[in-house]
């Protein structure tokens, strides 16, 4: 039986999530992936000067697996500025630090992610995944719908094409509690890679980041298509955390 990976601890989640060339809109270029703890062991070996063996047990690995992970970031990183790509930092086997103490159970969800998805993001080029908006109608100039968990219905839509299809939300919208949960669940069995939205709650920011979803939030006085557009041009910051708390109900 294969031993099981250990999730890498990461201090905080990066402000800014994406990095590209000026004046050229994401959606031409190519995307290279730099995985969370990537990101962590840039942070952690580049900025704060610490020495391998310390870095790693900051990250609670072994200096092996701190000095491999630190040089497929660096070499993301490079390529990146050296080919003028899309850096997008997501994804990978780390827990965030005082999410608890089950880290095993993260990277479980993450993985089940990867094997579903056949993506893999610890690193490396990567094709833009379907966008999920919540919106009030079936269509892309309807507006955005502002709750997630709780919207009419979803337009999923492939951002090369932008082709779309609407799927329903009916069932969540009828549960009394778990409805962003639920919602979550409905994303990832359509694929969705981006969710674009007005609010998100707490649960349900978790339940779609575990399955690598990335957030983008506060887009409810737009439409469908404005708030795909303005993700494509990369002018949607990928939220790190909920922008609704537990008190504002499940979103």
């Amino acid at each position: 039986m294969p031993r099981p990976k250990k999730c890498r601890m990461v201090d905080s989640a990066p402000g800014v999530r994406l990095f590209k060339p000026q004046g050229i809109p994401a959606r031409q270029l190519e995307e290279i992936y730099l995985s969370l703890e990537g990101y962590e062991a840039l942070r952690l070996a580049d900025l704060e000067g610490l020495r391998q063996d310390e870095a790693a047990e900051r990250m609670k690995i072994s200096r092996q697996t701190f000095g491999r992970i630190l040089s497929e970031a660096r070499k993301a990183v490079t390529e990146t500025i050296v080919k003028g790509l899309v850096l997008r930092i997501e994804g990978g086997e780390y827990r965030m630090a005082g999410a608890g103490k089950s880290p095993s159970a993260a990277c479980g969800d993450l993985n089940a992610f990867r094997r579903d998805s056949g993506k893999d993001l610890r690193g490396g080029k990567q094709e833009m995944r379907k966008i999920a908006v919540s919106s009030e109608g079936s269509d892309l100039d309807g507006p955005v719908d502002p709750r997630f968990g709780r919207a009419a219905g979803f337009v999923i839509i492939d951002p090369d094409t932008m082709t779309s299809e609407y799927v329903d939300n009916a069932a969540s919208q009828a549960m009394a509690q778990g409805a962003g949960i639920q919602a979550a669940e409905l994303m990832t069995r359509h694929g969705v890679g981006v969710v674009l939205t007005g609010y998100v709650g707490p649960k349900a920011f978790q339940a779609l980041s575990a399955a690598g979803i990335k957030i983008g939030q506060n887009l409810e006085d737009l439409s469908v298509r404005q708030a795909v557009e303005k993700y494509k041009t990369g002018q949607v910051s990928m939220a790190g955390g909920p922008n609704r708390d537990a008190a504002g109900g499940q979103r």
